[in-house]
């Protein structure tokens, strides 16, 4: 017997058509890297065919893969294995190299104020949304957000000031 809440391969397929950019570029925002962008794709669309979940509506179906990214990402960024990595030398680059510009000192800043700045900005979420999603006071979010806009300020006044 089926479960009623399964989700079939089409109902999954149109989810992730529908969200693939939106988690791709948070799951980018909070690892800095598009290896551990990747795995943390396939990490929340896995966990959202195997959870099945309900939503109200597509608003809490956007939130859930959020928070789940966000989860994800932070189990990436906070493993052993991450904080034990080391940058490739040049010899075999990392990344193909692109200009340096606002994606560039997003990277730089840390993860708390990136993740942030990134669902505030580049999602459309309000302070009080991400404060849900992230697990935190709305008034922290906001502390986040200011902090995260003066570390971004000074990362660009300092890049800019030696040219």
């Amino acid at each position: 017997m089926r479960d009623s809440r399964q989700c079939t391969a089409a109902e999954a397929e149109a989810v992730i058509a529908r969200y693939a950019d939106t988690v791709y570029r948070t799951a980018y925002a909070q690892t800095g890297s598009r290896m551990d962008a990747d795995d943390v794709f396939q990490e929340v669309f896995l966990r959202y065919v195997k959870a099945r979940p309900v939503f109200k509506n597509e608003e809490h179906r956007k939130a859930w893969l959020l928070r789940v990214t966000v989860n994800c990402a932070r189990d990436v960024t906070g493993s052993l294995w991450a904080r034990r990595r080391a940058p490739l030398t040049e010899d075999i680059p990392d990344e193909p190299q692109e200009e340096t510009g606002l994606k560039e000192m997003l990277e730089r800043l840390p993860p708390k104020y990136r993740w942030v700045i990134h669902l505030y900005y580049y999602e459309g979420y309000s302070c009080g949304e991400i404060a849900r999603m992230m697990g935190l006071r709305e008034g922290a979010v906001r502390t986040r957000l200011a902090r995260g806009r003066q570390k971004l300020k000074e990362l660009m006044e300092g890049e800019f000031a030696c040219e």
